[in-house]
């Protein structure tokens, strides 16, 4: 299912947020959104999971349309939501379930699955992002690296079309970050459709199949990660050591 964009436009207060955005991300490639801050690179991926409504342009997702000049109606959110799932920086797990009931939540309310079965998927989920010891504690008992392996392995049991990350590891100190990684470099392996906003570039550099670098809401890059990572543009060069700079 391949996930298209068409000239898209979104302002916040009269200023361009993102502007004439127009890109194809395909299946089975992790795509990597890299920028400086306020370049536009989460409100791309919320543009996405229609949690935010640009002004201007198209999304297609398969034989899903939605054109945001025309009222989006909730079942059209419904319909690309359940394809696009979305794992943010800080969690959002719901407090007074256990790991695997967040996991299960998804498939059971929305999905109207039945209990028994998305029960033993949810243990299979929380078993792959090594938490097999986890299943019944509660949030508050968890790390945030804990925390946010339970939001990705509830966002895989909506088995979504594409997984958004939405810079997954900012919220955690660097030993947490690294559990993170490694369970989001096993899904890149397996050729699911990710499609990732982060500030690690050396992370970027290892499991993205393609790069898109945003600045000033413009895609100033499109294109293989080792053709951007070669780049001898000076913005792209400045950029790329910046951040190396911070590790």
């Amino acid at each position: 299912m391949t996930l298209e964009i068409q000239e898209l436009t979104k302002t916040f207060s009269g200023e361009a947020a993102l502007a004439d955005i127009s890109l194809q991300i395909r299946d089975g490639e992790t795509t990597v959104i890299l920028g400086p801050s306020g370049s536009g690179k989460s409100t791309l991926l919320r543009c996405i999971n229609l949690l935010e409504t640009p002004e201007e342009g198209q999304l297609q997702l398969g034989d899903i349309k939605v054109d945001f000049k025309q009222k989006i109606t909730n079942k059209i959110k419904q319909k690309v939501r359940r394809n696009t799932a979305m794992v943010f920086q800080d969690f959002n797990l719901f407090s007074h379930l256990t790991a695997v009931e967040n996991v299960m939540e998804g498939p059971v309310t929305v999905l109207k699955q039945e209990k028994t079965a998305v029960y033993k998927r949810a243990k299979e989920l929380l078993d792959m992002v090594g938490l097999t010891d986890k299943y019944d504690s509660y949030p508050a008992r968890l790390s945030g690296g804990q925390q946010q392996r339970v939001a990705i392995a509830r966002a895989l049991a909506m088995e979504p079309q594409y997984l958004l990350f939405d810079e997954p590891t900012s919220a955690l100190d660097p030993e947490l970050e690294i559990e993170v990684l490694r369970v989001l470099r096993r899904l890149a392996h397996e050729r699911l459709s990710m499609i990732l906003v982060t500030h690690n570039i050396d992370f970027a550099h290892l499991v993205a199949d393609r790069v898109i670098f945003l600045e000033e809401g413009k895609i100033e890059f499109d294109g293989p990660t080792e053709t951007f990572f070669a780049s001898e543009d000076e913005r792209i060069r400045r950029f790329i050591h910046s951040l190396k700079l911070e590790v």
